[in-house]
């Protein structure tokens, strides 16, 4: 059983709006600064989905624990 690219960008942006949603929202309890946390924001699911979509890639190819 393999993931299909498609399914795994898919899992990758919803993933990242959570996790991105979590970061601002941190963001802007520590500093007040709604600027920041976008900027935050923007710079956390750029490049968290990019590595995320790599990381699911990677482990496609990895048999351990598949049935």
């Amino acid at each position: 059983m393999t993931e299909t690219h498609a399914r795994s960008v898919v899992k990758a942006f919803s993933w990242r709006a959570v996790a991105t949603a979590t970061t601002m929202a941190l963001v802007f309890i520590f500093t007040g600064s709604l600027t920041v946390s976008l900027g935050v924001g923007v710079a956390d699911v750029t490049s968290k989905l990019v590595f995320y979509y790599i990381h699911e890639r990677v482990w496609n190819q990895v048999d351990w624990g598949k049935a």
